[in-house]
């Protein structure tokens, strides 16, 4: 016990003695304010590969890219729907609707992605002159824009794989399908190119859209005796330029979304196409209602000043059960159209079940979903509109002033 009393006294001293050979002790600093960590930086994304909708295997990095062009019929409306147009680098001519040398023959209807979106395009270099008659990329062009990376809807692999090799950069391309907005390619473009900016929430939402849709169409219209559903002509499908009255399709994905009855059967081929004026005028008898869809119109209305009666053998026309559709194919298909053009489809045919639905709230639900704005008011006013979906007078509308 008295051993440890003297060892600690030893070290009491020799802690005093030390504090007076250095001095007073300093104080002790006030505590300093920790440092701000350093802004964290988002990880890079890793490099991965993507097959694209023609089987090509791409390496992309998601997330990296800042400057994007998109070239091929439809490319552009795709990606609209889910990238950023801020970071599009370059535009096709016919896409840019202030040029004055470019192709035209869109101008006058209704592309919901070029009225959303039309200053912006407005504003960027051309990256090829586009439109139905460009069939190759113009490398020259794209090169020009300096891109990082390029959205496609040409579909040959070899043509793809020798631009990207020219370019250096990603090109990647996508691929919808006979069903339009219905067609499961469809929901793999979005997917993919959420994949490739990092949207894949805003893909799957809009997918999720569509799929709301289709579901609550098909619930309307579900029960209903085959007996009971009236017979139903569409026409004016197809190419733009080459449209008119005798080009329908037995399978058109609108009808069959909708439940209708489509007056036209037996044609043994996919897709639209042109029947024989002598079919049209046998299916007229059964025709309940028809349907124009307005990119006809333009080629319609020299036929009817030549024969006022060509519509004379379809009692649908006689009893004034025709009606007016927007044009869902327009620089490939105007897919938010498509959906609007079922809802119009299901009212013309079972109007009781689809009476609470008016279109123009339909049309800026779906814009809106699709490109984030209401643009019923835009799309209606386009000189190819017409003024939006309507009954036609049958006894004015291709006499008249229209188109």
């Amino acid at each position: 016990m008295k051993k440890r009393k003297v060892i600690s006294l030893l070290l009491a001293l020799a802690t005093v003695f030390s504090l007076a050979a250095c001095g007073a002790a300093p104080e002790t600093p006030a505590a300093q304010p920790a440092e701000p960590p350093a802004a964290e930086q988002p990880a890079e994304s890793a490099e991965i590969t993507v097959t694209d909708l023609i089987g090509r295997e791409v390496a992309v990095t998601p997330g990296s890219y800042r400057r994007v062009v998109c070239i091929g019929a439809g490319a552009l409306r795709l990606y609209s729907y889910i990238g950023d147009v801020s970071l599009l680098c370059g535009v096709e001519d016919i896409e840019n609707e202030t040029l004055s040398e470019r192709p035209k023959m869109f101008d006058s209807v209704a592309r919901p992605y070029v009225l959303a979106y039309g200053e912006v395009f407005a504003s960027l270099p051309s990256c090829g002159v586009g439109g139905p008659n460009a069939q190759s990329p113009e490398a020259e062009k794209i090169l020009a824009c300096e891109p990082d990376i390029v959205i496609s809807l040409y579909g040959d692999a070899d043509k793809a794989n020798a631009l990207q090799e020219q370019l250096g950069v990603p090109v990647v391309t996508l691929m919808t399908g006979p069903d339009s907005v219905f067609d499961e390619s469809f929901s793999e473009s979005l997917r993919l190119l959420g994949t490739i900016f990092e949207e894949s929430d805003k893909a799957e939402l809009l997918i999720g859209f569509v799929g709301s849709e289709r579901a609550e169409i098909e619930a309307r219209t579900a029960g209903i005796a085959e007996e009971d559903k009236p017979s139903v002509y569409i026409c004016g499908l197809g190419n733009w330029g080459t449209t008119n009255h005798l080009m329908t399709a037995e399978d058109y994905v609108s009808f069959r979304v909708a439940n209708v009855k489509n007056a036209v059967s037996g044609l043994g081929a996919p897709g639209a196409q042109p029947i024989e004026a002598e079919k049209f005028v046998s299916l007229g008898e059964d025709m309940d209602a028809m349907i124009f869809d307005a990119a006809a119109v333009k080629n319609i209305k020299p036929l009817y000043a030549e024969d006022p009666a060509m519509f004379d053998a379809c009692r649908a026309w006689r009893e004034g059960e025709a009606y007016l559709q927007l044009a869902y194919n327009a620089y490939y298909t105007n897919y938010e159209i498509a959906l609007i053009n079922t809802w119009f489809a299901a009212k013309i045919a079972y109007p009781d079940r689809f009476e609470d639905v008016d279109m123009t709230d339909v049309t800026n639900r779906v814009t809106a979903a699709f490109l984030g704005k209401p643009l019923a008011e835009e799309i209606f006013a386009c000189p190819s509109s017409f003024g939006g979906y309507q009954k036609i007078d049958t006894a004015t509308f291709f006499a008249g002033t229209q188109g």
